[in-house]
């Protein structure tokens, strides 16, 4: 499998990561077997958070009596020192270790979380002192917003960026990837297939191997995803003019305006079920229009309860005017039930 140096950290690792969200939907020894199996197929980097439910917790009992032969990330989005290092001290019980190999300042992508960040009490001091300790071995940042993560990489104090990079998100690649590059630090790639907008997984994933020396973290809850990820890392790079031909129609599919199902927007206090009402347009591209009222309808009917309050679009990594988009849903949901009848 083809392998790669991360940065200037010393780690030596698959090219292809193992992304700890999709766990969450797995029982616990589901999820512990997974993982393993990831292990025995040459799978050694483990991303995971701090709030991604038990998905710390699964890879600790995965790993347990196996902690040398993996490479473990987690991350905090903590911002201020009292409360990152307690989040740090309850990753390392759930994971079942006594250090971290890379820890991250979860999604920092305002103003607002990196002045507290390096402020008097912010986080990055005591991370610093964490490191020192032995608890953490090396200090990554992930963030969604490239003017951020160019700002935080200029810094020259982290080892790592993680950054959405995909077939229709290659924004990264122009400037964030060759300034990470000019500071030694290691490239970590999510969001592989756009938030799972992207369904021809071997199409995105060979369109990312065409990066040499970045990790692409691969979010896993089936076998066969595991067994496509590592065939797709395997042998010789494959990037066909069918490929391009798909790509291309994925971004004129998408453009730039969709959600990426992180669900950072949610819970809606109104009970708007706001990531899979986000879908609706894709949706309907294929599906016929009575058809995506019948799949869509209990959803869409939940954003009747709107208020148009905006705190959703305050949490949105990507800046997205989402009660203004489920607005748009809504009026195509009704005219296409209309039409139905």
């Amino acid at each position: 499998m083809q392998t790669i140096r991360l940065g200037q950290t010393g780690i030596e690792t698959a090219a292809i990561g193992f992304g700890g969200i999709p766990i969450i939907r797995l029982g616990r020894d589901e999820a512990a077997s997974l993982m393993r199996l990831a292990l025995e197929r040459g799978i050694t980097f483990f991303d995971t958070a701090n709030r991604y439910m038990d998905s710390e917790e699964k890879m600790g009992l995965a790993f347990e009596g196996l902690r040398d032969k993996v490479v473990i990330a987690t991350k905090t989005g903590m911002r201020r020192a009292k409360e990152a290092m307690e989040e740090l001290e309850l990753s390392l019980t759930r994971l079942r270790t006594d250090y971290i190999d890379l820890y991250q300042p979860h999604q920092v992508s305002t103003p607002e979380d990196y002045e507290t960040l390096f402020g008097p009490d912010g986080a990055m001091g005591a991370l610093v002192k964490a490191r020192e300790q032995g608890k953490i071995r090396h200090i990554g940042i992930t963030s969604h917003s490239l003017d951020m993560a160019r700002k935080l990489v200029a810094t020259g104090l982290f080892a790592t960026i993680q950054f959405p990079y995909n077939i229709v998100e290659t924004e990264a690649a122009e400037n964030l990837f060759p300034e990470a590059r000019a500071k030694g630090m290691g490239i970590l790639v999510m969001k592989p297939f756009a938030g799972g907008m992207i369904d021809d997984g071997e199409v995105a994933l060979r369109f990312l191997r065409r990066e040499k020396d970045v990790l692409v973290l691969c979010g896993c809850d089936q076998a066969e995803q595991v067994e496509q990820a590592v065939s797709v890392f395997s042998g010789e790079p494959v990037w066909t003019e069918a490929d391009a031909a798909k790509a291309q129609a994925y971004r004129d599919e998408l453009g730039s305006r969709f959600c990426r199902r992180c669900e950072y927007c949610q819970p809606c206090p109104q009970g708007v079920r706001i990531t899979y009402a986000m879908m609706y347009r894709v949706v309907t591209r294929r599906l016929s229009p009575a058809k995506a009222v019948n799949f869509s309808g209990a959803v869409m009917e939940t954003v009747r309860d709107c208020v148009d309050c905006g705190e959703c679009a305050t949490r949105c990594p990507y800046n997205l005017p989402i009660p203004e988009m489920l607005r748009e849903h809504l009026a195509m949901y009704d005219a296409h039930r209309e039409a139905a009848k």
